[in-house]
């Protein structure tokens, strides 16, 4: 039976994941990395002696290992280039995957939210329990309103005034604002008093002449202003 139908194949190694490809990648340009460096520091060595060799012959010579060196360079820079090519396009796979887990992890989740909430409304929330909170709401608030109206009244003020009244006490207070008025502008007393008598309004130059006082003991002299001078 073997023979006719022959035998299965063993399975084969488990693939690299795309984590193990990518560091596989990076190891392989980090050495391409390395190798060029090298050939740069053998182009620099290859430049000095060029500078100081005046053989032609010789120059010549190192001209051929310098060209070589360069080629291998340019060789082992494009298989550098082709490896990150190769590794931005594993690293696009794996956001790629783990995008595409977070979504449907977030399907997941919304679909348990979904099952969730509908659970509450249908068991624990209804619409009509919902309406008749608010409506005793209302009513609380409207009898607490009320409640403040009432607490807020003033019952010492008398209802009954009429718009009489209310005429008849502006018109006492017009009055007497007019009597206080009157009271205010009336001249105080001790201004209405009559001044004392002023002496004469002097009529001669001052020093020019000096009178004697009527009554004045001994001829006592006096100046324009009636006052004693000294003799």
């Amino acid at each position: 039976m073997n023979r006719v139908f022959g035998r299965k194949k063993a399975p084969g190694p488990p693939p690299p994941t795309l984590g193990e490809a990518s560091s596989g990648v990076g190891g392989q340009m980090n050495s391409m990395d390395a190798k060029i460096a090298q050939l740069d520091k053998e182009l620099k060595m290859y430049r000095d002696k060029l500078k100081q060799t005046k053989n032609p012959g010789a120059k010549k010579n190192i001209q051929k290992r310098a060209m070589e060196v360069l080629k291998r360079k340019r060789m082992y820079e494009t298989q550098r280039d082709q490896l990150a090519g190769q590794q931005f396009n594993i690293d696009q796979a794996a956001f790629g995957i783990e995008s595409a887990k977070a979504s449907v992890d977030t399907v997941k989740a919304m679909k348990h939210a979904n099952t969730e909430l509908k659970n509450v409304i249908k068991n624990e929330l209804k619409i009509d329990d919902v309406d008749d909170l608010a409506d005793d709401m209302a009513e609380l608030m409207d009898e607490f309103q009320e409640i403040n109206e009432a607490l807020a009244q003033n019952f010492a003020t008398p209802d009954d005034i009429n718009e009489a009244d209310l005429e008849a006490e502006l018109d006492m207070l017009e009055d007497e604002f007019e009597d206080e008025l009157g009271e205010t502008d009336a001249v105080p007393s001790y201004l209405q008093e009559a001044p004392t008598a002023l002496p004469p309004t002097p009529t001669g130059v001052p020093g020019s002449k000096i009178p004697v006082a009527a009554g004045g003991r001994g001829g006592q002299k006096v100046d324009e202003y009636g006052l004693p001078v000294e003799t």
